[in-house]
């Protein structure tokens, strides 16, 4: 009786420390920026199928502006053109 309850222990907190693991592992990219360069060329609206807006913050100190394309790539786009602009407003306008 007593080996099972060890082993149902050391099962218990191996399980608790890859769980742990995981939950660091996602934390770690939260508090950083997730945009490493950006794309300043104009995009077609039509080939845009996503667009996810984060603000700046103690992750990051830049807006970050994350494209997801129809053909399932992300692309980062810079805040600052106009055109990317343009496509933010019609969406916050939603």
């Amino acid at each position: 009786m007593n080996g099972k309850l060890v082993a149902v222990l050391a099962l218990f907190l191996i399980s608790a420390a890859v769980s742990q693991g995981r939950t660091l592992a996602r934390m770690a990219t939260e508090l950083r920026c997730q945009c490493v360069a950006t794309h300043s060329r104009f995009i077609p609206p039509k080939s845009i199928q996503d667009v996810k807006l984060t603000q700046s913050g103690p992750h990051c100190k830049n807006v970050e502006i994350i494209a997801t394309l129809k053909d399932g790539r992300e692309v980062c786009l810079e805040p600052t053109a106009p055109w990317v602009q343009v496509i933010v407003k019609a969406i916050l306008a939603k």
